[in-house]
């Protein structure tokens, strides 16, 4: 593999380590914060908690925006300034809204990775290694959530104060990734959009040494050559590219695997683990989140994208219909976290593996960065609403039907892989915008 590319596409997948980590840190802070402002459930769930995840929401709705006007690697940038003023701002509030607001303001940037990061890598990644290297994305959220985890625990007996280390701690990594994202060279294919021919040029030369760059060129201008000026994601040639962008998302929260990262601590609590055991247990799932994750990357340019998500719905529906019943039937102690460490292992091996590669990979060039703020968008609005409403459903139909509701989710998605989902793997993007969009379109008339 190039190693530019390498070097390139980690330095962006860094974006989805502060994801990661911004993410999940709240979840060793969470119980804390409500007690010290006698939140009660509905305000600590939607406010508290939730202001992050509708920050999420609004930087993926409108993260297209700058990742198209003014480019994938600015965007990046901006990012990673983002994550640094709102670690420093949630660490230093006195107040639940303005520790809400400061932590809205790092929704904004997670939500804006999840455009702009597969998209950079995306366009700079060959063909057989684009799995891989936007799956690194994936890998460094997981890195990312592991870490978050761990640094809850070291952290967790400093103090009174414990919970604004955890959550100010991101303001170092954040900062040195601002300074990383500097270095690496703009999208090509970004480039070639804006008719900056000569730029775009110079960046295939490196990242396609193999193959002559006025080829390739030319395949991504004739891809553009069949668009419309001013056309947008809803025309109706585009709706099976995007009806494959929200499936995809609506199933990945259905699954609740956001739901059990934010309040992991607590989900072990109720299981009837003490609350030291709660947060080793939580550690437990940021390895297997890690581990399972890396095995993902290595198998999705090898068995592809669809064949991941069969292991991954029927791992779903075998380890949610096991902890629904543990807590139904009282099976405490040891068992759900066993059967939690493998629904999280269902998860990375599966969706959390493609999700961002096969957003970034199904919709043409042009408007690659409005199908991923589409995709992305359903993604944050669903992990914003369903971990919100956690606690209260946790405390009126219990945790026993919350995870069975996620099963029968799980049931549909296996459904969705079965008749409608298509295999990416190893193909350019110009020609899965033809195979996806062109092709589709004139079989349909």
């Amino acid at each position: 593999m190039n190693r530019k590319i390498l070097i390139w596409s980690i330095t962006a997948a860094l974006a989805g380590f502060l994801f990661g980590f911004d993410t999940v840190v709240i979840s060793g802070a969470e119980k804390k914060l409500q007690l010290l402002w006698g939140s009660s459930d509905m305000f600590h769930g939607v406010v508290v908690i939730g202001m992050a995840l509708w920050g999420t929401v609004v930087g993926a709705f409108f993260g297209g925006i700058p990742t198209n006007k003014f480019g994938r690697k600015n965007t990046l940038i901006w990012i990673g300034v983002l994550y640094t003023v709102s670690a420093v701002g949630s660490a230093l509030a006195n107040d639940p809204i303005t520790f809400a607001v400061f932590r809205f303001i790092g929704g904004l940037g997670v939500g804006a990775s999840t455009i702009a990061a597969p998209a950079y890598i995306s366009e700079i990644a060959p063909a057989k290694d684009r799995g891989k290297l936007v799956g690194l994305y994936q890998f460094n959220i997981v890195f990312g959530i592991l870490i978050a985890f761990l640094s809850n625990y070291l952290l967790s007996n400093v103090g009174e104060n414990a919970w604004r280390w955890m959550v100010g701690v991101e303001a170092f990594p954040a900062f040195l990734y601002t300074l990383f994202a500097l270095t690496i060279p703009k999208s090509p294919r970004w480039l070639l959009t804006k008719f900056r021919n000569s730029e775009a040029l110079g960046v295939l030369k490196i990242i396609n040494p193999d193959q002559n760059p006025e080829t390739l060129m030319l395949e991504i201008k004739d891809e553009m050559e069949n668009t419309v000026p001013n056309e947008n994601i809803f025309l109706k040639k585009y709706r099976y590219p995007l009806i494959l962008a929200f499936l995809i998302a609506f199933f990945n929260q259905l699954s609740g695997i956001n739901a059990l990262l934010y309040y992991a601590p607590r989900i072990f609590t109720e299981a009837g683990l003490a609350e030291s055991s709660a947060l080793l247990s939580s550690i437990g799932v940021g390895v297997t989140n890690l581990l399972f994750t890396f095995l993902g990357i290595f198998l999705i340019d090898r068995l592809g994208r669809r064949q991941l998500m069969y292991i991954c719905s029927f791992g779903y529906l075998i380890s949610l219909s096991l902890v629904s019943m543990a807590f139904f039937l009282h099976w405490e102690g040891g068992f759900i976290p066993v059967f939690l460490f493998m629904f999280i292992a269902s998860h990375a091996i599966g969706q959390g593996t493609v999700i961002w590669v096969f957003i970034s990979e199904i919709f043409p060039n042009h408007l690659r960065g409005s199908g991923q703020s589409f995709g992305s968008s359903v993604h944050w609005v669903l992990a914003a609403v369903v971990p919100s409403l956690v606690p209260v459903l946790f405390s009126t139909i219990g945790a026993g039907m919350v995870f069975l509701i996620f099963a029968i989710m799980m049931m549909l998605q296996l459904l969705f892989v079965i008749f409608m989902m298509p295999e990416t793997k190893g193909v350019s993007l110009e020609e899965l915008s033809k195979k996806l969009i062109k092709d589709r379109n004139q079989a349909a008339n």
